[in-house]
């Protein structure tokens, strides 16, 4: 199975839906945040290891803490994943924190920044030069 192929692709999708599912509606650790979604997740080609990551919208220590919880109840989680997929090999789990979803916000914020201060130079400049009126030479 090559690392990109069709196979490969739809493994890695129906593990991190059965994981997500698995976190969400099987485990009961109190500290594993709400707001925790599995963004994605790596099988190796062999399915031995899959890479399993995470994002939590949460404080850093909320996010330590979901770790904790997930990392304790990773061979729980490895029992329901071969319970519910059937695959030759039930993959060992890594849980990665992923902070993607959070350096996008902070750049949306930046762009944000830049365009309101660029609005305002312009606004500015329109106030100090009025734009001279140009007529026409059909007129």
């Amino acid at each position: 199975m090559r690392k990109g192929s069709v196979k490969s692709s739809r493994i890695n999708a129906e593990v991190q839906r059965e994981i997500s599912s698995i976190i969400h509606n099987e485990i009961k650790d109190p500290r594993i945040h709400p707001m925790t979604t599995v963004m994605s997740c790596d099988v190796t080609m062999d399915l031995k290891y899959c890479k399993v990551y995470i994002s939590v919208l949460a404080d850093d220590e909320s996010k330590q803490e979901t770790m904790r919880g997930l990392n304790s109840a990773k061979p729980f989680i490895r029992r329901q994943l071969a319970a519910t997929v059937n695959l030759r090999k039930t993959p060992e789990l890594s849980f990665i924190l992923d902070n993607s979803i959070e350096n996008g916000i902070y750049m949306s914020k930046l762009i944000n920044d830049v365009k309101a201060h660029d609005d305002a130079v312009i606004a500015a400049r329109g106030d100090e030069e009025e734009p001279e009126e140009t007529e026409s030479e059909d007129e």
